[in-house]
């Protein structure tokens, strides 16, 4: 590894720049090399440092606190780490005074807010990228049940970037009329600031170019800050979903929606709940929405966690932001070259990337698929169970992002059709057997991703497992299936 290592400095030397995080994982993440563990899976999780459970176990062993919906000692002192840890938020992305910050059980929960309470309608519009998570797609149910119209911006192939010109014609689709309004209908685009799928950054100039046409912007940042600076006084979305333990790995349990101060009012609640309304009757069924973030804290904050999220924005600043973005970058070329190299005795390629080769506009997150001599495809699940057995924790699937999936394979409408009316109770596992029948395509693959205690060691021993792959056919590797009823995974059909 030593001359591995000399050549990934002499091709990437301002990794140098970035030793203070070795010293930095040595101390704090000592559990990685101690128990041989490989982590490559940053985009579903970050790392926590010893340092942050110890003040945040210190903090809940020497004060007593209370739930904060109260006037007592015990309230009042927790409703004050509370907000404190709001401003920490809101100064972490330059938005104090301009944003205003909803705690939620996590990033999906910040978005359901979104599409319930966004004013879809009859006329309205909601435009999504082909890229986007689950929880962005599922916003459409809400859409399409008000009445608005759903439409999807596509992605170009290989790397899977938005085609701007098409985006470019969506939004300056003109909306009709509300009936009897004289303004259109509120019309909402929503794209991820980086992809969860393929680490492509879409551009986050496209939130301008949505406002110069009347869009409001939903941005998804959960993949995007664990790994850069999202400046929210220079780039101004409505609503932006981030993830806390995406970015320093603990709490879990905690998200936040960011929303405009100014556009705040066009959410309308569908209900309210314990903790939302300054008055509320059951004879005269009449309540009152507290005002601000207030009005979206659903019951009780998850509070004795939300003190965490501070010290994590203090954990991250101490490391800086610029540092983890460097080291990222560095051992994400250098894998991606060294993929790229690998091929059979036979000179074919092992290796798919879906997305951009090369460091260009994209983060630290790596999808693939391994094919064998004859360019069969890899069961992904088969590779994840061999990776496991060297200690390499990594990720596959469709990643809960199936617009990119189906772009990086081509998958058409006519695939995902024939599978529903073969299999009407449809499941991934089913999907992935049928299509690969049908066309050789996949609908998972292997993704990899890089974060904060990331090092080069991390990035060779992967290399070195790819590599382990040469000349072994589909059929000697043995195929994966899953059983259903018994939620087992069943190799070699025994």
């Amino acid at each position: 590894m030593t001359a591995a290592y000399d050549e990934f400095l002499a091709a990437w030397p301002d990794y140098a720049g970035t030793a203070a995080v070795d010293a930095l994982r040595a101390a704090e993440y000592r559990r990685l090399d101690a128990q041989r563990h490989v982590y490559l899976d940053y985009t579903g999780g970050s790392l926590y440092t010893e340092s942050q459970v110890r003040a945040h176990l210190a903090l809940l062993g020497e004060r007593v606190f209370g739930n904060p919906h109260s006037a007592s000692p015990t309230s009042s002192d927790m409703t004050a780490l509370v907000e404190n840890a709001r401003r920490a938020v809101l100064d972490w992305f330059n938005a104090r005074g301009q944003y205003t910050a909803i705690f939620t059980q996590n990033a999906t929960a910040a978005l359901k807010h979104v599409g319930e309470s966004y004013p879809f309608g009859p006329g309205g519009h909601y435009l999504l990228s082909v890229d986007n998570h689950n929880s962005v797609n599922g916003i459409r149910e809400f859409a399409t049940a008000k009445g608005a119209c759903v439409s999807y911006a596509p992605l170009v192939a290989p790397e899977l970037r938005i085609d701007r010109a098409r985006l470019a014609d969506l939004l300056r689709r003109p909306g009709p009329l509300t009936s009897g309004a004289a303004d259109p209908a509120p019309k909402l685009f929503a794209f991820p600031a980086q992809s969860n799928f393929s680490g492509v950054k879409h551009p986050l100039e496209l939130v301008d170019e949505a406002h110069t046409h009347g869009w409001d912007v939903l941005l998804d940042a959960a993949a995007f800050v664990p790994s850069n600076r999202l400046d929210l006084e220079r780039v101004r979305p409505e609503f932006v979903s981030i993830s806390f333990y995406k970015m320093f790995g603990y709490p879990t349990g905690v998200g936040c929606l960011l929303v405009r101060t100014d556009a705040l009012p066009t959410l309308h609640r569908p209900w309210f709940a314990g903790g939302t309304v300054n008055f509320a009757s059951v004879h005269a069924r009449q309540h009152r929405l507290a005002p601000g973030e207030a009005g979206f804290e659903d019951g009780t904050l998850n509070y004795l966690a939300i003190p965490a999220v501070e010290i994590g924005l203090r954990h991250l600043s101490s490391v800086g932001i610029d540092t983890i973005q460097t080291r990222v970058r560095c051992l994400t070329g250098w894998l991606l070259a060294q993929l790229l190299e690998l091929r059979h005795t036979n000179g074919r390629p092992m290796v798919r990337i879906y997305g951009p080769v090369t460091t260009g506009d994209r983060g630290g997150t790596v999808t693939m698929n391994f094919y064998d001599p004859d360019g069969h495809l890899l069961d992904y699940r088969r590779v994840e169970e061999l990776a496991s057995r060297e200690r390499i924790s990594l990720r596959t699937g469709c990643f809960c992002n199936p617009g990119a999936g189906e772009a990086a394979e081509g998958l058409t409408d006519d695939d995902v059709i024939a599978a529903i009316e073969q299999s009407p109770d449809l499941t991934l596992p089913r999907f992935l057997q049928i299509i690969t029948h049908r066309g050789g395509k996949s609908a998972g693959a292997i993704r990899v991703s890089f974060g904060i205690a990331s090092n080069f060691a991390d990035v060779h021993r992967f290399v070195q497992f790819a590599a382990g792959l040469r000349d072994q056919t589909r059929l000697a590797l043995g195929e994966v299936t899953f059983d259903i009823e018994s939620c087992r995974v069943i190799r070699d059909g025994s």
